[in-house]
């Protein structure tokens, strides 16, 4: 008897089953997204505080920082910083020294869930190279900060694994620990405001 095929989805609490193996844009859920992001937690959780630093206050962050080094980009390229860990909400946060471990079928698997999460928001599925670069910058900006304030890193320690090339940056930047139902709730009022200020551009 022919093995019975091991399931590769699962149930979102908007109802909708979600294909890892196989996502589309149907089965994406801004709730779900924010949700899922606001209770899991960055840096395995190993991180100061009463409340963990998820991975939606992480993009929080990373989206305003994107925004600051680069000011003339539109409302959807701000989106895109905002949702640069969306796949998270399914797969988790996976400290880099796993993401290598796990190899390919970790990566494939992020970059189809990316693509059905931007195609589900109005983004092109792969993002231009110059954009990714610059989320990029904003997030080891944002990993730079989380090492040094809540993850218990050294300056020395940050400075040589998440080197950053304008420092003077994380002056005024400070990491936030909030309730996970506070923080779902700001990134879905970001998220909406992003959406609208892109309809508004298309019109």
């Amino acid at each position: 008897m022919a093995a019975r095929p091991r399931r590769a989805w699962q149930r979102m609490l908007s109802g909708r089953r979600l294909d890892l193996l196989d996502p589309t844009p149907l089965d994406i859920e801004i709730g779900d997204i924010a949700h899922g992001l606001a209770f899991v937690a960055r840096w395995n959780g190993q991180t100061q505080g009463d409340w963990p630093y998820s991975v939606a206050e992480h993009a929080l962050l990373v989206e305003s920082i994107f925004s600051r080094i680069e000011p003339a980009a539109g409302p959807q390229w701000q989106l895109a910083a905002l949702l640069h860990d969306a796949p998270e909400y399914v797969i988790g946060d996976m400290i880099s020294p796993v993401k290598a471990a796990l190899g390919q079928e970790y990566g494939a698997m992020d970059e189809r869930l990316a693509a059905a999460i931007h195609r589900r928001f109005g983004l092109p599925a792969a993002l231009p190279v110059a954009v990714r670069k610059r989320i990029k910058t904003a997030d080891r900006i944002s990993a730079r900060l989380e090492a040094v304030q809540i993850a218990g890193f050294t300056e020395t320690e940050a400075r040589r694994l998440f080197p950053i090339p304008n420092e003077h940056i994380l002056s005024d930047l400070e990491i936030r620990l909030r309730p996970p139902a506070e923080v779902r709730a700001a990134f879905l009022h970001r998220h909406a405001e992003l959406i609208a200020r892109m309809d508004e551009t298309a019109r």
